[in-house]
């Protein structure tokens, strides 16, 4: 059978697919040695050129073909995450997407590979998978990897560090315990010299001592003891050649180990078995564990120069819990296989369903994650870098292979949240491992790192590297805040941004502190003085507006300035470093107040929109209400009538605020017969005219009136006065008698209120005309928008009014 190779998108799928293929073939695998050594060979077939350099030397060793593609995926890996920008991040991550998580567990060195895979597969009872893509689930053969690996292992042993000792003291005459204790140290500082050491005393019934302990195997001037029985030796004879030699004292070592870690372990456990009562080599007691494991973090750590072998790293990447396992599987593979080209490797999935191991134990977490093993040396001979760009580039690549398997993930980075750091492994031991881990620090500023992370207490690097890359997601944030409409992204966007500004004006305000740090002698005093309250001023300032920002930058350029007059020469390269921090700090305080305008004017935008939106929305629903309850052709109805009437109360209160001059008399008329068609309309049986009527008096004494009058005899109902014919009547009867007072201007008037009535006439027909075509064409847009029907009617008595007015002025001029 024969296999195209590339039908497969996976790396790992080749890879696995050439294997099998292989196998099918009857062949065996060939070693790393035999293929480099077949390599060799054909190189030096085609001249030996190949391997070297240009200098023409041949002891370089070649690359192998697997491993050389490395390089062209660690720079797609960075074109992928440069052409991501921080907004395109931010944004998703505001809609839900989860931060992609890839972090460094431990190193090993080759001997500890077998303890590494063994917690990997949880002793076997998990499947692990290679890079090759092959399933390993037996014992047996995940103790063949070992030696499938120990090529490519260094084999560097680690560093001795810490030894346990005994020291067995025939006989002690002593006449107290603090004698006791001064013969002990006396006879271990002089077998072990300058080293540290910590120890506990257990007396015999026959007077004998036994002293227990741990210690620092290298001393001050690099001698390291080997913690076997070949330093014992050395010690006793040390001892035995000493002043202090004065009875039978035995040295021996019962093992030693490697780390802070180690150490801390050794005297915590010493301090459990002897109840507290355990001694340093300066005679500080070490009554609980807490103080045993600050002794070797704070005061043994410098002393120890550890090392250990890196030929292994314990890799973990980790999802949210509910996150598709076989989706995160896939991405796992997918990252590893891209990420790792030409080294080995082997990963297993751990989540809660399938996890072997019981929860208070440390296993079935809630959230699905990998672990990996990964040497540290490829095939070709080349070593995985560990800095933080290259952690960031793996976070980038292994959120961009969840988003190919539909998990939204992005590559996040902890300024972008003033997120606090994270602590390491030897900051903090377990103390609990029911649900999540719970740890408690080594130390007291481990302990307080520990709970700013766990707490999510806002912190900010103090770099300038760091605040500059604050400031350009603080934008970033506020532009997501901006652009986006959904008010649930807005809100994330504005709580980071808020997260941010605070931290960065934390920060500066820390920073100010010890702006003023040069001393130019007393005479200068004085002035620095007032300089530092005056940079000291922005401390205290938050929200502050630009004028006030303006004035605060003028007094320090001012105090600068008087600082600068009293500077000689000699002292001049002082002053610049202040006024260079001085004014640094200015600029911070600057970047502050515009993010902070900009805060104010993204707050009153929403604001508006938000309010004229509700009021629309308000009017909405108010018809919708009324439709449901009445029904639309009722409320149409009404609506109609009630509108003229609403526009032309509005007109009249214009007019009588002085915006408008029109007649108030014919719009006290429209109303008049505007209620007298509501209340018509209410008699008929429109309900929603009733319900209106309640929150209006007028209206509801004009349905009153109408229910009187449909009682009344019909040839009553004709005398009701308040109609348009007998208001112009009286009008006509008052301008008679007035012209018979003036008749002087009788004709003067009468022509003007001919022309008035004319044009009047004109314009009502006008009106008429206008309005059934706009409601022609806009019939369904202003039954849908009701707080929008009256607009029309005001244009058009504003229209009007203009026109009034330069009929006036053409008459004056005639």
């Amino acid at each position: 059978m024969e296999i195209f190779f590339g039908a497969f998108t996976g790396e790992w799928e080749q890879r696995r697919a050439a294997l099998l293929h292989e196998l099918s073939l009857g062949g065996k695998r060939r070693s790393a040695e035999d293929e480099m050594k077949r390599r060799l060979k054909a190189m030096a077939a085609q001249g030996g050129d190949g391997g070297a350099g240009p200098g023409g030397g041949g002891g370089s060793r070649p690359k192998m073909q697997r491993a050389a593609a490395r390089p062209i995926f660690a720079a797609e890996t960075r074109a992928a995450a440069a052409s991501r920008s921080i907004e395109a991040r931010l944004a998703a991550v505001a809609q839900g997407s989860q931060p992609a998580v890839v972090k460094m567990a431990s190193y090993g060195a080759g001997a500890r590979v077998g303890a590494m895979l063994n917690y990997v597969s949880r002793g076997g009872e998990l499947a692990v998978e290679n890079e090759n893509g092959e399933r390993i689930s037996s014992r047996e053969d995940l103790a063949r990897l070992r030696g499938d690996w120990n090529h490519l292992f260094q084999n560097r042993a680690e560093s001795r560090d810490i030894g346990s000792f005994t020291v067995e003291i025939a006989t002690a005459a002593v006449s107290s315990d603090d004698a006791m204790h001064e013969l002990v140290r006396n006879s271990l500082t002089s077998a072990f010299g300058d080293r540290r050491y910590a120890y506990a005393v257990t007396r015999q019934a026959d007077g004998a001592l036994t002293v227990q302990g741990a210690i620092v195997l290298r001393s001050g001037q690099g001698e390291r003891l080997t913690g076997d029985d070949r330093a014992a030796s050395i010690i006793q004879a040390r001892y035995d050649a000493s002043a202090a030699a004065q009875g039978a004292a035995r040295f021996s070592f019962q093992g030693y180990g490697n780390g802070v870690e180690y150490g801390a372990g050794k005297l915590r456990s010493l301090v459990e078995r002897h109840d507290g009562d355990v001694r340093d080599d300066r005679g500080q007691v070490l009554g609980d564990e807490k103080l045993a494991g600050d002794l070797v973090q704070k005061e043994w750590r410098g002393d120890l120069h550890s090392r250990k072998g890196r030929d292994v790293m314990h890799l973990i990447m980790s999802a949210r819990a509910g996150t598709n396992v076989e989706a995160f599987e896939n991405a796992a593979r997918d990252f590893l296989a891209e990420q790792f080209a030409g080294h080995r490797y082997v990963f297993a999935m751990h989540d809660p369903a399938n996890d072997p191991k019981e929860e208070g134990e440390g296993g079935k977490r809630p959230h699905v994650h990998a672990h990996a093993i990964i040497t540290m040396r490829s095939e070709s001979g080349d070593r995985i870098e560990t800095t933080p760009q290259v952690f960031r580039e793996w976070r980038a690549t292994m959120a961009e292979k969840a988003r190919a398997q539909g998990i939204a993930m992005e590559m996040t980075d902890r300024r972008e949240f003033a997120s606090p750091p994270a602590f390491t492994r030897n900051q903090v031991r377990p103390v609990s491992r029911e649900g999540r881990t719970e740890h408690v620090g080594t130390s007291e500023a481990a302990q307080g790192r520990y709970d700013a992370k766990r707490g999510g207490r806002r912190s900010l690097a103090k770099a300038e590297r760091s605040r500059e890359y604050a400031i350009k997601a603080t934008q970033s944030w506020q532009k997501i805040a901006l652009a986006s409409g959904d008010r649930h992204v807005v809100a994330f966007a504005e709580q980071q941004l808020d997260h941010l500004t605070a931290s960065l004006s934390a920060s500066q305000a820390e920073a100010s502190v010890n702006v003023i740090d040069a001393d130019f002698g007393s005479k200068f005093r004085a002035n620095l003085v007032t300089l530092q309250k005056v940079v000291l001023e922005g401390q205290e300032m938050r929200e502050t507006t630009r004028a006030e920002f303006e004035a605060y930058e003028k007094k320090v350029e001012t105090a600068l300035f008087r600082l600068e007059r009293n500077v000689g020469p000699d002292e001049r390269d002082d002053f610049d470093e202040v006024a260079s921090v001085a004014r640094e700090h200015v600029n911070g305080r600057r970047e502050l107040m515009e993010l902070y305008e900009l805060k104010g004017q993204a707050q009153t935008e929403q604001g508006t929109a938000t309010r004229r939106d509700g009021r629309r929305d308000d009017a909405n629903e108010q018809w919708d209400a009324a439709v449901a309850k009445h029904g639309e052709a009722v409320v149409e109805a009404a609506n109609d009538i009630l509108m003229d009437i609403e526009t032309s109360r509005e007109g009249l209160d214009r007019i009588e605020a002085g915006e408008l001059s029109n007649d108030p008399r014919v719009l006290r008329a429209d109303i008049e017969r505007g209620l007298a068609r509501a209340a018509e309309l209410a008699v008929q049986g429109n309900t929603y005219m009733r319900e209106v009527a309640e929150k209006d008096p007028e209206l509801k004494r004009a349905i009153e009136v109408a229910e009187q009058t449909q009682q009344r005899p019909t040839e009553e109902q004709g005398r009701t006065p308040a109609n348009v014919d007998a208001v112009t009547e009286q009008q006509r009867e008052a301008r008679l008698g007035e012209a018979e007072r003036r008749p002087d201007e009788v004709a003067e008037r009468e022509a003007h209120d001919l022309a008035s009535t004319v044009d009047a006439t004109n314009r009502l027909q006008d009106k008429l005309n206008r309005d059934k075509e706009a409601a022609q064409r806009g019939d369904e847009t202003t039954r849908t928008d009701p707080a929008q029907q009256h607009i029309p009617r005001l244009e058009e008595m504003e229209r009007e009014e203009r026109e009034r007015r330069e009929r006036d002025r053409d008459d004056r001029d005639r």
